[in-house]
């Protein structure tokens, strides 16, 4: 019994989508190429309609751009190119949730350590507990002194944009204001973690723009949420993915129909 064909418009319903949208998705290669029938209209079949759901399910997990290159590599029948693009987004999706962890560590530790003269502050790391500057600040001296550290090495951290201390009016000497002390302070355990400057300079650029340690746990815990979405979203879009790959296995072993070989 010859396979039922599928128009457009069937493509279209099961995912709330217009015609329009999918011959858009046809023409732009993340369908493969439709058979046309004697009046011209195009002709789809099971392998398009898993096509679309393949494509559907990967654009949660992998973005827009991505989906499409893995959908091309795939009516090609081009696997190393296929993988690389799955392992590659994977590689990055680990990246991210490692850095999410590495924030969240030194989050813990600022808020966790003691303040001046070892003692706990009890204080948020956004309240340090001594000013010591001429301007309600601290000094390079006397911050330096606090973290244990050179004066010459929180200049280098100023040059990298890591720190964003003041300059006092009357002298020209650097104050390093509440926020720029919680900054050091940040720096200070990510560095002993061994991590380079450019990777803190972005941890402390993410806790300079939520404005607090509180703030930031609230962004910590949306990023975490969110990664847990592009996961589970991953997931999902496998088994879609699986079962195209499945269809083309089962059919000739060669790009479907109206797609050039490849040079």
């Amino acid at each position: 019994m010859a396979r039922r064909a599928l128009r457009p418009v069937d493509l279209a319903r099961e995912h709330g989508l217009s015609t329009q949208a999918v011959r858009n998705y046809e023409d732009e290669g993340i369908l493969p190429p439709a058979e046309r029938g004697d009046t011209g209209y195009r002709r789809y079949s099971a392998v398009h309609a898993q096509a679309l759901r393949a494509f559907l399910a990967l654009r949660p997990g992998y973005g827009h751009r991505t989906a499409v290159e893995i959908m091309r590599a795939a009516h090609h029948r081009d696997d190393e190119t296929l993988f690389r693009l799955i392992d590659r987004a994977h590689v990055e999706l680990l990246r991210e949730r490692e850095t999410l962890g590495e924030v969240a560590a030194a989050l813990g530790a600022l808020t966790a350590e003691p303040g001046p003269g070892g003692n706990p502050s009890g204080r948020p790391a956004t309240e340090p507990a001594s000013s010591g500057g001429p301007s309600g600040g601290l000094t390079i001296g006397a911050l330096a002194h606090q973290l244990g550290m050179h004066p010459a090495s929180l200049r280098k951290w100023e040059r990298a944009g890591i720190l964003q201390p003041h300059r006092d009016r009357a002298t020209g000497y650097r104050v390093y204001p509440p926020g720029a002390v919680r900054d050091a302070r940040m720096a200070r355990q990510l560095r002993r973690g061994g991590y380079p400057l450019a990777r803190i300079r972005l941890f402390v650029e993410q806790l300079r723009a939520a404005g607090s340690t509180v703030d930031l746990a609230d962004l910590l815990r949306e990023w975490r949420t969110r990664l847990g979405r592009r996961s589970r979203a991953m997931l999902a879009a496998g088994r879609e993915l699986d079962d195209y790959l499945a269809l083309l296995d089962s059919g000739p072993a060669r790009a479907p129909s109206g797609f050039p070989p490849e040079t």
